[in-house]
C-alpha cells in the first residue's frame, strides 16, 4: 500500500479566517502549539500512517513553508521511493497560477500520470488533526469506490466552515450541502444518531477516475467557460454523486492506529486559533500533544533549554503557571500564566503575560502587560506597554477579533 498512494497536500492558499497571521506565510506554515507548524500534523499523519509519497502543492508566500519542509522534513529516503517535494505551480500548460484546489491537483496531472499509485489521497495542510490514513485508503479499496469522502460527527452548530454531508442507506454520499453561517466550533465532537456530519479536507480519489474527471473538465471548462474550483466537495465531487460510487468515512473509529479523540479543527479564525492553542492548556486537553505512539515530528532550533531566573532590578523570580514554555525561552523576573511561549521568547523583569501565545524571538519589555494576545515573531513590547486591557485602545493600533483577542503583527 505504500507505494500504491500518491499523497496531494494542498497548501495554496493565504486562509483568510487567521489573517493577519497569514500576512507574510500560508495558513499552512502558521505556528501552533508552542513548537510546530499547521501542516506538521498532516505529514506526521503520513509518516505514522506509512504513506510517504508526498507532493505539497504551494502558491501564497511559500518561502516560510518550504523552508520549513527542508529544515524539518528532510528526512524520507528516495532510494526506498520515499519522499516529501514541494511543488509550486509548474506553468507547464499555460502561465497561469493555481487558480483552485482542483486546478492544482489537474495542472500537476503528469506527476499522477507518472507515479505507479492506484489511488490519490488529496489532504488540506491547514487543519489540525490525527488519523491513520493507512485505514482511509484501506476501507476506500475495500468499498471499490471511486471518492472516498472523509466526514466527522459535529454538534447542532458544526464547524461553519466545511459542506455538510448527506447519505444514503449505508455509507454512499448522495449529496452536500454548504456550510451553514455559525461560529466555528474548536476541538472534538462525541458522536450520536443526532448529530450531522461534515467533511474535514480528506479525499480519496481512485487514480483513473480523477485521471478521467481531469479530461472531462477540461472540456467542461472549453465548451462552458469557467467552473467553480473552490471547494472540492462542492464544486468536484458534488455533481459526480448521482453517477459514481462516492462513499463516507467516519472519522475516529476504533479502527486505525491512532487513538481516536475525535479533535479536527481547520483554525478558521483568529478566535479558533487562539482558541485551539488555550485548548492545550486544559487539565485534559481534546488533542494529547504527548501521545507516544503519535508524536508530532517538526523541525527544532538547537536553542539551550527554557529557564526562568531573577529579574535583574527587582531581584524577584521569573514565574510560570500553566503554561507552555519551549526552549530557548528566559523569564527574567517576568511573571507567565496559561499562554504558550515558542522559541526564544523573553520576558523581562515586572512584565506579565497572561492567556497569550507568543510566536519565536517575541521579547517582552520590563513593566509591560498583556492579556489575550497573539504577538508575531520578532516584534519587541516596548517597556510598561499594555496591550489586551483595553480594547478600545487595542482597536485604535492592532488587529482585534470578535471576542476580544489583540494581534500584535508590528508596534506602531
Amino acid at each position: 500500500m505504500p507505494t500504491e498512494t500518491l499523497i496531494l497536500i494542498l497548501a495554496i492558499d493565504r486562509g483568510a479566517g487567521p489573517a493577519p497571521l497569514t500576512e507574510h506565510r500560508t495558513k499552512a506554515a502558521v505556528p501552533f502549539g508552542g513548537k510546530f507548524r499547521v501542516i506538521d500534523f498532516t505529514l506526521a499523519n503520513c509518516l505514522h500512517s506509512g504513506l510517504r509519497q508526498v507532493l505539497v502543492l504551494t502558491q501564497y508566500k511559500s518561502h516560510s513553508l518550504h523552508k520549513h519542509l527542508r529544515d524539518g522534513w528532510s528526512i524520507f529516503n528516495p532510494e526506498l521511493r520515499e519522499f516529501i517535494t514541494p511543488v509550486p505551480p509548474q506553468m507547464r500548460e499555460s502561465q497561469e497560477w493555481y487558480a483552485g484546489p482542483f486546478d492544482a491537483i489537474r495542472q500537476n496531472r503528469y506527476l499522477i500520470e507518472r507515479s505507479r499509485a492506484s489511488q490519490i489521497l488529496v489532504l488540506d495542510g491547514g487543519a489540525v488533526y490525527r488519523m491513520d490514513y493507512a485505514e482511509l485508503v484501506r476501507a476506500h479499496a475495500e468499498s471499490k469506490a471511486q471518492i472516498t469522502v472523509a466526514v466527522r460527527a459535529v454538534n447542532g452548530r458544526g464547524s461553519g466552515t466545511q459542506a455538510r454531508v448527506a447519505l444514503a442507506e449505508g455509507e454512499r454520499i448522495v449529496g452536500f450541502n454548504r456550510p451553514a453561517p455559525v461560529e466555528p466550533s474548536v476541538g472534538a465532537s462525541t458522536p450520536d444518531e443526532t448529530e450531522r456530519l461534515e467533511t474535514m479536507g480528506v479525499y480519496v480519489f481512485d487514480r483513473g477516475f480523477l485521471l478521467e474527471e481531469m479530461v472531462r473538465l477540461d472540456q467542461a471548462r472549453r465548451d462552458e467557460g469557467a467552473v467553480a474550483d473552490t471547494d472540492l466537495a462542492l464544486d468536484i465531487v458534488a455533481p459526480v454523486v448521482a453517477d459514481h460510487r462516492v462513499v463516507a468515512y467516519r472519522f475516529g473509529q476504533d479502527r486505525g492506529r491512532v487513538t481516536p479523540d475525535r479533535y479536527w479543527c481547520d483554525l478558521a479564525s483568529i478566535d479558533a486559533y487562539y482558541q485551539a492553542n488555550m485548548a492545550l492548556l486544559r487539565a485534559e486537553p481534546p488533542l494529547d500533544l504527548y501521545q507516544a505512539d503519535w508524536n508530532i515530528h517538526t523541525y527544532q532550533g538547537q536553542y539551550p533549554p527554557a529557564r526562568t531566573v531573577p529579574g535583574a532590578t527587582s531581584g524577584n523570580e521569573g514565574i510560570f503557571v500553566n503554561s507552555m514554555l519551549a526552549a530557548g525561552t528566559v523569564i527574567s523576573g517576568g511573571g507567565v500564566n496559561h499562554s504558550v511561549l515558542f522559541p526564544k521568547v523573553r520576558v523581562q523583569d515586572g512584565a506579565i503575560v497572561e492567556a497569550s501565545i507568543l510566536f519565536s524571538g517575541v521579547t517582552v519589555g520590563q513593566g509591560a502587560h498583556l492579556r489575550n494576545c497573539i504577538v508575531e515573531k520578532d516584534v519587541v513590547i516596548p517597556p510598561r506597554m499594555q496591550i489586551g486591557l483595553d480594547l478600545k485602545a487595542d482597536r485604535e493600533r492592532f488587529t482585534v477579533s470578535e471576542k476580544g483577542v489583540v494581534v500584535v503583527t508590528k508596534i506602531p
